[in-house]
């Protein structure tokens, strides 16, 4: 091959939507955010809400409400993503939403950033949070099973700081981790039998910033 070739080819590879390569037999794809974005592949109720981050750090978007990654159907396997949320007291939540069927069918695994190093010990309890829904949101959750399906993270990030999630969805039981911990933030166990769908980001309230996104499976 030609340098040029060699060179042309890596570019391709490299400014591409996504790419996808094989790893103890599972399929790692990662995804260009705002490349997706460009290309009409992040499938939002309003183009507006969505929007490419200047940060010459991070390939990042910032986004509102239920964002799906069009023509993407995610069964099992591990998610990856980088998330910024806001110290705003009950004004961030983000996280990603999966094994979707439209914008009120999906499980979600979200954050609470405005929690993570609040004075209230309760509070910190609250960080990290599954729910399904409509079934099974925050406030029948916590009412009926108490800090079963939220609870702190660890290790703990400052809320107006990029943090890094790791969510295994295997079988019935769904893992948390951050910032590459080794021990979970949470494990709870899906209470639904949804099994594969959409996958996408998820934020309410107000916007969140989301980038490096892959998905193993």
């Amino acid at each position: 091959m030609k340098p040029f070739q060699g060179l042309k080819s890596f570019l391709i590879f490299f400014f591409s939507t996504f790419y996808i390569f094989p790893v103890h037999g599972q399929q790692i794809a990662q995804y260009n955010l705002p490349q997706l974005l460009k290309e009409n592949k992040l499938v939002t109720a309003s183009r507006q809400q969505t929007q490419i981050l200047d940060d010459p750090q991070k390939q990042a978007v910032s986004s509102g409400g239920v964002v799906w990654l069009k023509d993407v159907n995610f069964k099992e396997g591990t998610i990856e993503v980088d998330l910024r949320g806001k110290n705003i007291f009950l004004q961030s939540f983000l996280g990603i939403a999966f094994h979707g069927t439209d914008t009120t069918t999906y499980e979600v695994i979200y954050f609470r950033p405005f929690n993570f190093r609040h004075a209230d010990t309760l509070r910190r309890k609250w960080s990290v949070q599954y729910m399904s829904l409509p079934e099974y949101g925050y406030d029948k959750l916590r009412k009926d099973h108490p800090l079963v399906y939220e609870n702190s993270v660890t290790p703990v990030p400052e809320p107006d700081d990029w943090f890094h999630a790791t969510i295994v969805v295997k079988g019935d039981r769904i893992t948390v981790y951050v910032n590459h911990s080794a021990n979970p933030s949470l494990e709870v166990k899906k209470l639904n039998a949804l099994n594969e769908g959409k996958i996408g980001l998820w934020t309410s309230v107000s916007s969140g910033d989301f980038a490096n996104l892959s998905i193993a499976q």
